[in-house]
């Protein structure tokens, strides 16, 4: 059976959709990043660099969320684009936010609203800031061509973008419609719902 080492509350948040979306059995690790369980023996065996999330998927272990779920996708035949030219746009897409957003919306939003008010800092908000919005532009560019980042239909380069900005549903981004729009339609689908959910503790 597939096992997904992370919680819902870290990237492994992307795995687990993606698996809600292929509509695979799995057990679950509920393990936090830099929790005591990521620190033991075995699971530095799993990874030695103490990450998550991680698979084991029948005895082939796989770390990092993104190439975990262009593994899934491709193992299951389901989200990565058959085309080989929608294949690269996800890939690049994929890439892209690791870069552009991933880091960046976390301090956002730790250092405007999620941390306790003593623990947040105005200029790492506002670096962080600067970033987002010509990425977000960039977004919302793209979306005003296609409906989906890679295709004609939702595809793991959406799954792994919109993933990386649940924080991002939280925010006013009335500046980017299109982009908006997109989030919304990602995270409406069953998958992430119930993604959402694990995270969420509903």
């Amino acid at each position: 059976m597939l096992t997904i080492y992370g919680s819902a509350k870290s990237r492994a948040l992307r795995t687990l959709w993606m698996a809600g979306e292929l509509g695979l059995e799995y057990q679950h690790k509920d393990y936090l990043p830099r929790s005591a369980e990521t620190k033991t023996a075995e699971f530095r065996n799993l990874n030695p660099n103490g990450r998550v999330p991680v698979i084991d998927d029948h005895g082939f272990v796989l770390s990092e969320s993104m190439a975990i779920n262009f593994y899934l996708a491709n193992k299951h035949g389901k989200l990565n684009p058959r085309d080989p030219k929608a294949a690269a746009l996800a890939l690049q897409w994929s890439l892209w936010e690791t870069d552009r957003l991933d880091r960046q919306v976390v301090n956002y939003v730790n250092h405007t609203s999620a941390l306790p008010p003593a623990e947040r800092k105005a200029d790492v908000a506002s670096a962080a800031w600067s970033e987002i919005v010509p990425a977000f532009d960039v977004l919302e560019g793209a979306l005003a061509k296609s409906q989906w980042l890679a295709g004609d239909e939702f595809s793991v380069a959406d799954l792994n973008v919109a993933s990386a900005l649940y924080r991002a549903l939280t925010l006013d981004l009335g500046k980017w419609p299109k982009l908006q729009a997109w989030l919304n339609r990602c995270w409406e689908r069953p998958a992430a719902k119930r993604a959402r959910a694990l995270r969420e503790g509903t």
